[in-house]
């Protein structure tokens, strides 16, 4: 009952961080939504199908945690309790430290701010990361092979739309500045140092388009 009570809390705020959010910006005329909007070909194939895939995946986290799937050992569960908890920290704070330039998805036509501090300054797509370690964490909480199945593939799909739609978006935005930024700080998680050790100076300041 531990299990099934902690992952309900963990997927409430996870999604009533992203659903407060939302409700937020659309008081103040910002549609959040931005997934397949406005886009054709393969940028609108990866962020339809990513969508689908999100959307299918707490669906069944929600009936894993009913169920009370249990396949791994209590260790690999409470190590999933900690993963889901590192989860949302990541996504709450991404999310509040982007402020109102946070997007679900690409916004060709919104002016929008390439955010590098706080949260930033250690990882470039902490949402994601929040995502992943949420999906992650509550798998092996409820281990079953369709959940699997579904949380890889949703994975996945986040990584196609980090490369192939978002990295391509910013870098056409933001031009030098967003390459200068690549370089400083990883994709997931971590800074990056030059080749004598020294890690790069950090980037502190948010860029306006």
């Amino acid at each position: 009952m531990i299990f099934q009570l902690t992952a309900l809390i963990l997927l409430g705020i996870f999604y009533g961080c992203y659903l407060g959010k939302m409700i937020a910006q659309k008081r103040k005329g910002i549609q959040t939504d931005q997934i397949g909007k406005g886009k054709t070909g393969v940028d609108r194939r990866i962020e339809l199908t990513m969508k689908a895939a999100t959307l299918s995946v707490p669906a069944l986290e929600l009936i894993s945690i009913c169920m009370n799937t249990v396949g791994l050992p209590r260790w690999a569960r409470y190590t999933g309790i900690i993963l889901a908890i590192s989860g949302d920290m990541a996504f709450v704070i991404s999310v509040w430290t982007m402020r109102d330039s946070w997007r679900a998805g690409v916004s060709k036509t919104d002016q929008t701010e390439l955010v590098t501090d706080g949260i930033y300054q250690i990882s470039r797509n902490p949402a994601f990361l929040g995502f992943d370690l949420v999906y992650v964490g509550i798998l092996l909480m409820f281990f079953n092979w369709l959940l699997f199945a579904f949380s890889i593939f949703a994975m996945f799909m986040f990584h196609l739309q980090i490369v192939k739609v978002e990295e391509v978006f910013l870098s056409n935005v933001f031009g030098s500045d967003y390459e200068d930024y690549k370089k400083k700080v990883n994709r997931y998680l971590g800074r990056k140092y030059n080749g004598k050790g020294n890690e790069n100076h950090e980037i502190s300041s948010r860029y306006e388009k």
